[in-house]
């Protein structure tokens, strides 16, 4: 249960709204059970923009080949400090710290032939440029045939650990699903001497075939693309999580994708600044499947700008007792109703029913 910058800020987050959510958060729903501050995507990169990514040449990087915070969003990240002032001030508000990293090793790192850390080895020699993410131009893949590979991942997941991350949303993992990448990252967070949940994104119909190697290597994973504030993606989610449902398990979470909800899109990727534009009929049917199917809760608004009714909503007695009071939730029935519906919508003529098997 928690917070990510992406929903609102896109790729663009500052340290100041991070530290905006983090002290709201620690006020106004930790005792509700919120607890983590996730940074998303490009928190290297200097020249990010709203809607879209930037080429990847002006990311800010250390001497081996590692992302560092853009010291001009993350201030306290000057010089070599990276994100360990920002997450303790996170920590002192009692609350978990977060960052999104891509799959891979920069391609600026490659470019400059930078060295692995503690190895004679470099970028070009362990990185696969066949192998790229079709959506973000910052990294390619790594070649795991190569034993520098996972020395790279060791290293990055390290310095994660020194700076106190407790939570690394991996991407461009399961849209082809990367077994070595996921296994060689898993490795990684494991030796790195910090507990830290591994989310893995994004998985566009994800396939049950995959269950072991993912309850093996993660805590989290995806099961869909972006979900954003539309009626048509909360309602294909109650198929997806009708499947993954009945295999969540402690530790190993199918994942529905953030909530969409409260103010969005202030600096974000899709549609421009706004309060999340489902009904409160359909915010409330969406946190009921997330909680319902166990999916993790991730809060997609900018919490000190969202409405008190949106904050009501994350915090409301009825949803978190079903998320801590009810079992073996699953779909009971899905039943078309013909001649029901006035054909305007996709749910017309159907009746979807969730609850308890027992």
């Amino acid at each position: 249960m928690g917070w990510n910058s992406w929903d609102c800020y896109g790729t663009t987050v500052t340290e100041a709204e991070v530290l905006a959510n983090a002290e709201f958060m620690a006020t106004h729903l930790l005792a509700a059970g919120w607890d983590t501050i996730v940074v998303d995507i490009c928190w290297y990169d200097p020249d990010a923009h709203r809607h879209g990514y930037t080429d990847g040449t002006s990311i800010r990087l250390d001497d081996w080949g590692r992302q560092l915070p853009a010291a001009n969003r993350f201030p306290s990240a000057a010089g070599a400090a990276g994100f360990g002032p920002l997450a303790a001030k996170v920590h002192a508000l009692g609350l978990r710290f977060g960052l999104h990293i891509m799959r891979g090793i920069p391609r600026r790192a490659v470019e400059l032939d930078l060295p692995i850390l503690g190895t004679t080895w470099s970028a070009r020699d362990v990185a696969d440029v066949s192998s790229a993410c079709p959506w973000n131009e910052d990294n390619y893949g790594l070649n795991h045939d190569h034993p520098g590979a996972q020395v790279y991942y060791d290293a990055q997941l390290a310095q994660f650990a020194s700076w106190g991350v407790d939570f690394v949303k991996a991407d461009d993992m399961l849209t082809p699903y990367h077994d070595r990448e996921i296994a060689a990252y898993a490795r990684a967070v494991s030796g790195s001497g910090r507990p830290m949940v591994l989310s893995l994104s994004p998985g566009d119909d994800l396939s049950v075939e995959h269950l072991s190697h993912l309850r093996a290597s993660a805590q989290m994973w995806r099961v869909s693309g972006d979900l954003w504030d539309r009626w048509p993606d909360v309602l294909a989610q109650f198929a997806r999580m009708a499947v993954w449902t009945p295999l969540q398990q402690p530790g190993a979470w199918a994942d529905a994708d953030m909530l969409p909800l409260g103010r969005i899109g202030i600096r974000a990727e899709l549609g421009e600044d706004r309060e999340s534009r489902l009904s409160p009929a359909e915010q409330q049917t969406l946190l009921t499947l997330w909680v319902m199917s166990r999916s993790p809760l991730m809060m997609g608004g900018d919490l000190p700008t969202s409405s008190p009714a949106t904050i009501e909503l994350l915090t409301r007695s009825a949803v978190l007792e079903i998320l801590t009071e009810s079992s073996d939730n699953r779909e009971l029935a899905r039943t078309a109703l013909a001649g029901e519906g006035d054909g305007d919508d996709e749910s017309d003529g159907e009746l979807i029913v969730w609850g308890p098997t027992g």
